[in-house]
C-alpha cells in the first residue's frame, strides 16, 4: 500500500531526537504503511489480536504494581517489576494524552526469559498495532510477547447470525 503524507508525518516523529533519543524504527528503512501491515498480518495469522496483547500487558503490569519497584510473583511461573521514572512522553501517531514512564518487566521462569515494555509500548501495540521497527533493540516482536507472556489465542472468526 502506498504510504500516506500523514504516514510520512508520523514515521518523521518516529526518528531519533524527535520524541525520544532513540526514536522508534533502528534501521529499519522500510516505510511505516509496510510496517503496520506486516505486523498486522503477523499477529492475524498467528491467532491473535492486538488489543489482546495489549490487555495482558496491562493486566502483568497491574499484578507487578504490587512489588513497589521489586520484583514480584505472579502466578503460574512469573516475576514482573514495575518502575517509574519522572516524565511523560507522546505518542508519535498524535492524538491527545501522554503516556508515563513506566517499564514493567516480565520473566517467564519457565522459559527462562524476561521482557520489558512501556506504556507508550502498551498504546502503540493497542491503538495501531506498532511494535517498532524490526532490528530495533526495544522493538516488540509479537510472536516474542505472544511467548513470554503466554497470551491465550482469540477467537477471530467471524459470527455469522449472531
Amino acid at each position: 500500500m502506498k504510504q500516506s503524507p500523514i504516514m510520512d508525518k508520523i514515521q518523521q516523529n518516529m526518528q531519533p531526537g524527535v520524541i525520544t533519543l532513540e526514536g522508534f524504527l533502528g534501521k529499519d528503512e522500510r516505510n511505516l504503511i509496510d510496517i503496520l501491515e506486516e505486523d498486522d498480518a503477523e499477529v492475524k495469522r498467528l491467532g491473535y489480536t492486538h488489543e489482546a496483547i495489549a490487555d495482558r500487558m496491562v493486566e502483568l503490569k497491574e499484578a507487578g504494581k504490587k512489588g513497589l519497584g521489586e520484583f514480584t510473583t505472579v502466578e503460574p511461573h512469573f516475576e514482573v517489576r514495575v518502575d517509574s521514572v519522572r516524565g511523560k512522553l507522546p505518542s508519535p501517531f498524535g492524538g491527545p494524552g501522554l503516556y508515563s514512564k513506566t517499564n514493567t518487566t516480565v520473566r517467564n521462569k519457565n522459559l527462562n526469559r524476561e521482557i520489558t515494555y512501556t506504556d507508550l509500548n502498551i498504546h502503540l501495540i493497542r491503538k495501531h498495532g506498532f511494535y517498532e521497527g524490526k532490528g530495533f533493540p526495544f522493538r516488540m516482536e509479537p510472536k516474542e510477547l505472544i511467548k513470554i507472556l503466554e497470551i491465550e489465542p482469540v477467537d477471530t472468526t467471524p459470527q455469522i447470525g449472531v
